[in-house]
C-alpha cells in the first residue's frame, strides 16, 4: 500500500490497459474517497460519470472519432490548452511528446501511426472504465475557481486509485470534444465537460507504458522566501 509520498512520485499515466475490469465497490470506494477534496465554500461542483459500460464507452469514442474524421479540431466547452504556447511550456510539450514518439519509434513524418496513437485516446487505450467530470455551466461563467476545485477532484482520483493498484491517465483529448460526449451521453443542458479520466490495471507488457515524462527540477518551479 502505497504512501501518499510514495504515490505522488510514483504514478505516470498508462496508455496500455489490460481486459480487467475494476470491481465495483473498488470503484466506489475510489470516487467516495475523492469526494472529500476540499472545494471553495464546499461546493463540490463535480459532477461526474463513471462508466465501465463498453458499448457506452464505444459509441463514445466513436462519435469523437467520427468527428475528427469530418476534419473537426475540436468540439468543446472550454478551452484547455493554450490558445498562444510559450515557453518553457511549449518545450515542455515539444520534449515530452518528441519522447513518446521516441520511445516507441514512430517517425515525425508518420501521420498515419501518429493519428492512430490519438485514436487510441477515444479508445480508452483498452480500459474498462473511464470517469467524465462535468460541472454546471453557471460554476464557469465568468469564474474560474470551478476549475481549480475539479482538478484538485481529479488528482484525488487518480491518488485514490494507486491505493487499490489502479492506473490512470488524464485526458486533455477529451476536453476537447466535451460536446460530443455531452451528446453521446444525453446530459443535461446545464452540464459542461471539463476532463476524463482512464481508470484501469496497466498492460505491463506494453512498451508505451515505460515512458516516464522527465519533471522540472525544484528550483525551477518554487521560489522559497525564508
Amino acid at each position: 500500500m502505497p504512501t501518499v509520498l510514495e504515490a505522488l512520485k510514483n504514478r505516470s499515466s498508462k496508455r496500455a490497459y489490460t481486459n480487467e475490469k475494476i470491481p465495483k465497490e473498488i470503484l466506489e470506494e475510489i470516487l467516495q474517497a475523492a469526494g472529500h477534496t476540499p472545494s471553495g465554500a464546499n461546493m463540490q461542483p463535480w459532477v461526474t460519470y463513471a462508466i465501465s459500460n463498453a458499448q457506452t464507452l464505444k459509441n463514445i469514442g466513436d462519435a469523437i472519432i467520427a468527428k475528427m474524421n469530418e476534419g473537426v479540431v475540436h468540439d468543446q466547452f472550454i478551452q484547455y490548452y493554450p490558445v498562444k504556447w510559450t515557453n518553457p511550456y511549449k518545450k515542455r510539450r515539444i520534449v515530452t511528446g518528441a519522447g513518446l514518439y521516441k520511445l516507441m519509434e514512430v517517425d515525425r513524418k508518420d501521420d498515419a501511426t501518429r493519428l492512430q496513437m490519438w485514436h487510441d485516446n477515444f479508445k480508452w487505450f483498452g480500459a474498462q472504465t473511464v470517469i467524465f467530470v462535468f460541472t454546471d455551466k453557471a460554476n464557469i461563467d465568468e469564474a474560474q475557481g470551478a476549475f481549480i476545485d475539479c482538478g484538485a477532484y481529479m488528482q484525488s482520483v487518480m491518488l485514490a486509485a494507486q491505493e487499490f493498484g489502479v492506473d490512470s491517465c488524464p485526458q486533455g483529448s477529451t476536453t476537447e470534444f466535451g460536446k460530443v460526449v455531452a451528446q453521446s451521453l444525453q446530459t443535461p443542458d446545464n452540464l459542461a465537460l471539463l476532463y476524463s479520466v482512464v481508470l484501469g490495471y496497466e498492460d505491463k507488457d506494453a512498451k508505451i507504458n515505460s515512458y516516464q515524462p522527465e519533471k522540472v527540477s525544484l528550483e525551477e518551479s518554487v521560489t522559497f522566501i525564508d
